[in-house]
């Protein structure tokens, strides 16, 4: 439950911050742009100020060392990134261009500054040309008529950067900011979310192992910041678990009821078996009808007590015990049907995660189907093979064999002929289901005929597939 908890935190900070990011750079990128394209024409700006503070003092006088002068008191004059490009004095026939003397230190081509002059024509607009280490805007400056006077001012190229990567920087702390506040209140939410789905969970879980009286609580804390989503599964979940309960209630009547109508028909068979007399037999049927009516009161009485007042039952017996004792039982009985049989394998013990009732329940299944399926007379067999990690137990038999073992594990249908009705086989499958084991149909490679496997694990680890052919030595020859 940790790691989905860990697993859904993860995800909704990881869908917060795809999303605050997103819509981060949405807002910034364009942002941070904008603000790029603003100190660009900031620097420029300055630049035409710089220039136009020239004007008045061209349109006054052309002498250069007035010009000189009021350069100089310009803050990019003073700091030579301005320079001034005369015209020609009056009278020259140059087409009144800026062909004179340059004043301050000029980087434009005189190509440029030609062309920003206008060669005699009325422009005003200013020029920007690319020059090394940034830009030169070149404004021209109408000095009288028919001639024009360039002001150059150089703007270089960290003054078009100033301020973008501090303004970057802010900007990118501002999206940290957004992506770390929408973590935290994912996280927040992700907390309240894993926190209802592991009550939720918690109670899923306890009512598996066998509380049935577990229920969510769906009012204050669980309704406190819980998604409506998981209320409901709550109150779906309570809904459930009280169903299992009055459906186990019902059951546990409905399995009392049937188990006491049998009492009535094995007084009958008691009596009967007391009227028997001396003999083999005899004793075998008074001991069965007796086992069968202890099993009748058990059934009974387990029906009738609450789950929570179950004793507890040590899980786990000596399989090879179990089967002796089973074996042991059927033999009276194959005696009187003259049915040879043999046991091997059962001398050791083989310890199995499973109630001893249980087992032996499962034996008497195997053995029974012997004797209900196959004509009297049937030899049988039992093999115990203890590995490493699993004990088999392989009932064998003479008879026909199984026509169709895939349909014969399917509970209902049974292992074939009147009056079956597959609840053995059933009942074998799932015992050997609950320790990882498994229970396999097929044909007896001795007798030839029927042979159930029934594999019990005794651990987790897998075990080496078991080669059909080879078999331990059998520990007791067929006897009658």
């Amino acid at each position: 439950m940790r790691r989905f908890g860990r697993s859904l935190r993860w995800a909704l900070i990881k869908a917060a911050v795809a999303g605050t990011t997103m819509v981060a750079l949405a807002f910034l990128i364009p942002l941070g742009m904008m603000v790029q394209q603003t100190a660009r024409d900031r620097a420029f700006t300055a630049a035409e100020r710089q220039a136009a503070a020239l004007g008045p003092a061209l349109a006054i006088t052309t002498d250069q060392d007035a010009i000189n002068r009021a350069l100089a008191s310009t803050d990019a004059g003073a700091q030579g990134r301005m320079a001034v490009h005369l015209p020609v004095p009056a009278g020259t026939p140059s087409g009144g261009g800026p062909d004179g003397p340059t004043i301050g230190e000029g980087r434009a081509a005189a190509a440029d500054v030609a062309t920003a002059g206008g060669w005699g024509r009325p422009f005003t607009v200013a020029v920007t040309v690319a020059v090394p280490g940034g830009y030169a805007l070149l404004q021209p400056v109408a000095v009288d008529t028919g001639r024009t006077a360039v002001v150059e001012v150089f703007v270089a190229e960290s003054d078009l950067t100033r301020g973008v990567s501090t303004a970057w920087l802010v900007l990118s702390v501002v999206a940290l900011g957004l992506v770390a506040i929408s973590v935290l209140v994912a996280d927040r939410m992700g907390n309240r979310i894993v926190a209802s789905a592991s009550r939720l969970a918690a109670a899923a879980r306890s009512l598996g192992a066998g509380n049935l009286a577990v229920r969510v609580p769906v009012e204050g804390e669980q309704a406190d910041g819980s998604p409506e989503e998981l209320r409901e599964a709550g109150h779906a979940f309570n809904t459930m678990a009280d169903r299992v309960v009055q459906l186990l209630a019902a059951e546990r009547e409905l399995a009392a009821d049937l188990s006491h109508r049998l009492r009535t028909p094995l007084t009958v068979l008691r009596l009967n078996a007391a009227s028997l007399g001396d003999g083999d037999a005899a004793d075998a049927t008074r001991h069965a009808v007796a086992q069968l009516e202890r099993e009748v009161d058990q059934i009974i009485r387990s029906a009738r007590r609450a789950p929570e007042d179950a004793p507890a039952v040590e899980v786990g017996c000596d399989a090879a015990e179990v089967i002796r004792e089973r074996v042991g039982f059927w033999s009276a009985l194959a005696e009187d049907e003259g049915r040879r049989w043999q046991l091997a394998g059962a001398e050791r013990p083989a310890p199995v995660p499973v109630q001893r009732g249980d087992l032996a329940a499962a034996v008497d299944a195997l053995l029974g189907n012997v004797f209900r399926h196959t004509a009297v007379g049937t030899a049988f067999s039992v093999d115990v093979l203890a590995t490493g990690c699993a004990v088999i137990v392989l009932v064998g038999d003479a008879g026909p064999g199984y026509s169709d073992p895939t349909a014969a594990l399917k509970r209902g249908e049974g292992h074939g002929g009147e009056g079956s009705t597959g609840l053995g086989l059933d009942i074998v499958r799932k015992l050997a289901e609950s320790t990882g084991g498994d229970l396999a149909l097929g044909r007896s490679a001795v007798l030839g005929g029927a042979e159930t496997r029934m594999r019990l694990r005794t651990r987790s680890e897998e075990a080496p597939p078991a080669r059909a052919g080879k078999r331990r030595t059998r520990g007791a020859l067929f006897q009658k």
